[in-house]
């Protein structure tokens, strides 16, 4: 069957008991990079030498079939470099080709970066939703910050520390600059930090730069007062945040139950 392995995300002493034991017994080995897993077997003092096979995300649907068809006869071990594989890392490409093949699939837990910066953020974690990496672009990132306006979850996001000031100051333009963040930096690591603030406060600290493997966790969109004056600002934010004017007035409208026409009208006048 496939076997998705979960590794430790920065502390070694998270690789889990079934973990040690499947990587010393495993005789094929798909890995998001072949290097760190001969990496994390050597500082795990495992001898065994299994075929290691890339699986990343250049050749994820050629390789499916492949590994589909050895887990057939045998057990393949599936590990991306940290964390769970399929979770913003190789893997679910292989998992959906190998249900529609009916190859088993099943799984050693471990660490996952996003229920770490879940747990520790103080933000609620009865309802989350896991965004995975902010887009590269500004626009497509404050327009997918712009279609989670209205998220009443708490969300979780990966990012690059070369974008985090410019990603933290997106939310602060679309979810409103008191909007309260979180940053997660090196969880597990010996250099862990943990940043809470709003958006306004987190953007001017990454502005100096930060290093690392970074998660940014940020409280879902409180429950709006349907007045037409916080609905306009509302709107305008939405359009700051790269909506059209039009489409701000129609979403907004729809989660406040405002009128659609006076915000529209509201937010045209405050334009001047």
């Amino acid at each position: 069957m496939i076997i998705l392995g979960g590794t430790p995300i920065g502390n070694l002493g998270d690789a889990s008991a079934r973990l040690v034991e499947a990587l010393r017994t495993a005789e094929v080995i798909a890995a998001e990079d072949t290097r760190v897993t001969q990496r994390l077997m050597s500082a795990l003092h495992i001898e065994n030498r299994p075929r290691l096979i890339p699986l990343h995300d250049h050749n994820e649907r050629v390789k499916a079939a492949e590994l589909v068809e050895l887990a057939r006869d045998a057990d393949v071990l599936v590990l991306s470099d940290a964390g769970m594989p399929t979770v913003s890392d190789p893997g679910y490409h292989l998992v959906d080709a190998a249900v529609a093949a009916g190859v088993g699939v099943t799984v050693i837990p471990g660490p996952s970066a996003v229920l770490a910066a879940l747990a520790v953020s103080g933000l609620p974690t009865d309802r989350f939703s896991f965004e995975g990496f902010t887009p590269r672009k500004g626009g497509d990132r404050r327009s997918t910050f712009t279609a989670l306006v209205d998220e009443r979850r708490t969300m979780v996001f990966f990012e690059s520390p070369n974008r985090l000031a410019a990603s933290l100051s997106d939310m602060a333009a679309v979810f409103g600059p008191e909007r309260t963040v979180v940053v997660c930096r090196e969880l597990t690591k010996f250099y862990e930090e943990v940043r809470r603030g709003t958006a306004t406060e987190l953007a001017e600290w990454a502005a100096e730069g930060v290093k690392g493997e970074i998660c940014i966790v940020v409280a879902g969109a409180p429950e709006r007062v349907a007045d037409l004056g916080s609905g306009v600002d509302e709107v305008l934010a939405r359009v700051a945040g790269g909506a059209r004017l039009k489409e701000a007035a129609a979403s907004v409208a729809e989660s406040t139950g405002l009128g659609k026409r006076d915000l529209y009208e509201g937010a045209l006048a405050r334009r001047g």
